[in-house]
């Protein structure tokens, strides 16, 4: 069964603007892939699970048209008020039923989205709208993060550690296939042509306030929240203040930076052969 974790108002506006679209060293991996794979020009994308957007926005130059899809109408809803384009439509679906033709896909993309899907039903549904010789990408970041700033990065590497310990209790199951680096659904996809890549990316700009923002918009936050309000807002409090006393700093606006791992599986549908005249 999919998960339903970031579908209320407050979240889907926090994740709109606190979550980042997909690294350039990620979409040089996909878009090679697909060149690899498939002749321009490309027709169509789908983005599942694409929250508010970020995702389904950097598909838009190499498509003539794109298609993002979430379970959440609020996140749907921020993604057509954020991130309009006159060849992106969104629609409201589960990942298992999309609102395309058969073999109609070139390129299905699912940006920290797969691990929260039922895995089965989804991967039938992708060799379904796939074309022949159509391509897939699900990929994420994973827990795994360090941040930067100055003489005391393993410090405050350590400090966001010690927070997640503690939201860790309030992990969706479904989160054990993101920690395993994506191998159930590598291993589970239909099509003999996979790959599955794992690689460090680059450093991400953020303020002390936006990285307790990106804090919030993880899922296991949003439950410790729901839990325990006062309990959830106090860790926020905390974390923060032993970020400010670490960095020797008082500005929340103090800019530092963030390395995330990343994980990402690639197939292709195996085109029909061509029958002999």
């Amino acid at each position: 069964m999919s998960s339903h974790l970031f579908e209320g108002k407050d979240h889907a506006a926090i994740y709109q603007k606190h979550r980042f679209p997909p690294p350039e060293e990620l979409l040089n991996i996909i878009f090679s892939y697909l060149e690899e794979k498939k002749d321009k020009p490309y027709d169509f994308a789908v983005d599942v699970g694409c929250g508010s957007g970020q995702s389904t926005l950097v598909l838009v130059p190499h498509f003539a048209r794109v298609l993002g899809t979430d379970i959440s109408e609020a996140q749907i809803q921020q993604a057509k008020q954020t991130h309009s384009s006159s060849q992106v439509s969104y629609s409201v679906c589960p990942a298992e039923s999309l609102p395309v033709e058969d073999g109609s896909v070139d390129l299905l993309t699912a940006f920290t989205a797969a691990h929260w899907f039922d895995i089965r039903p989804f991967l039938k549904e992708l060799e379904r709208v796939l074309k022949p010789g159509g391509c897939v990408s699900l990929s994420s970041y994973t827990p795994r993060m360090r941040i930067h700033y100055g003489g005391c990065s393993e410090a405050l590497t350590e400090i966001f550690k010690e927070t997640q310990a503690v939201l860790n209790k309030y992990a969706n199951e479904k989160l054990h296939v993101l920690l395993s680096g994506y191998q159930e659904i590598f291993d589970l996809l239909p099509f003999p042509d996979k790959k599955r890549i794992t690689f460090q990316g680059g450093e991400i700009s953020f303020t002390v306030t936006g990285l307790m923002g990106f804090l919030q918009s993880f899922s296991m936050f949003q439950t410790f929240k729901k839990a325990q309000p006062e309990a959830a807002e106090a860790l926020l409090h905390q974390t923060q203040a032993r970020f400010l006393e670490t960095m020797k700093v008082s500005s929340l606006e103090t800019p530092l930076a963030i390395t995330l791992e990343y994980v990402c599986v690639l197939a292709c549908k195996t085109p029909k052969e061509k029958v002999a005249p």
